[in-house]
């Protein structure tokens, strides 16, 4: 999965560096097809996969305060009236 996903990204900036390039020598419309195309794949495709890849493995709630939690990482004051 993360060689597949690797391969992925640099399809992706390969494709928006292409589109550039088409952009500014060829055809302006085709240009930007590519980029906004590549970008939509980034956002709606790549992310996704490449979010469930990192946390597949890992329990959220350890990266979830609770209520009591907060309280214990307050610093209390010791200053006394």
């Amino acid at each position: 999965m993360k060689f597949f996903l690797k391969l992925f990204f640099l399809t992706l900036i390969a494709s928006i560096f292409i589109g550039h390039i088409i952009k500014y020598q060829s055809n302006y419309d085709l240009g930007n097809k590519i980029i906004g195309f590549s970008v939509l794949i980034v956002a709606f495709i790549f992310l996704p996969l490449f979010l469930y890849n990192r946390l597949k493995n890992k329990k959220l709630s350890d990266y979830i305060f609770k209520s009591g939690e907060i309280d214990k990482i307050k610093p209390k004051s010791k200053i006394k009236k």
